[in-house]
């Protein structure tokens, strides 16, 4: 894509991105070989890391699920009395207060 009468100076090729990404792939390719290779697993496995915490998690749910089949047991649960209704009784007003509460209600 070269234009007519215009010479490609090396800054004017910064300006496609092919060669701005190759470039920044030729610098990160550098600085990865360069540096030192780290290890990822320890030399030697860590019990106190790795399996006794997850021992600890897996027997601490464990007891955990024991526990709450234990309470939920139905034969541990007490039995739920129906409550004691009063029989109703047969109330006795006196005379005349339904037309005193009507004679109160208009007013």
């Amino acid at each position: 894509m070269k234009r007519q009468g215009l010479t490609e100076s090396p800054a004017g090729r910064w300006t496609r991105p092919e060669d701005y990404l190759g470039a920044m792939a030729r610098k990160r390719s550098f600085r990865r070989g360069s540096r030192q290779r780290e290890r990822t697993e320890p030399e030697s496995a860590r019990l106190l890391l790795s399996t006794v915490p997850f021992l600890a998690l897996i027997s601490l749910l464990g007891v955990l699920g024991v526990a709450i089949m234990i309470m939920a047991f139905p034969g541990s649960q007490p039995v739920v009395q129906a409550p004691q209704l009063t029989p109703p009784e047969q109330g006795v007003a006196q005379k005349g207060w339904f037309q005193e509460a009507q004679r109160e209600f208009h007013h």
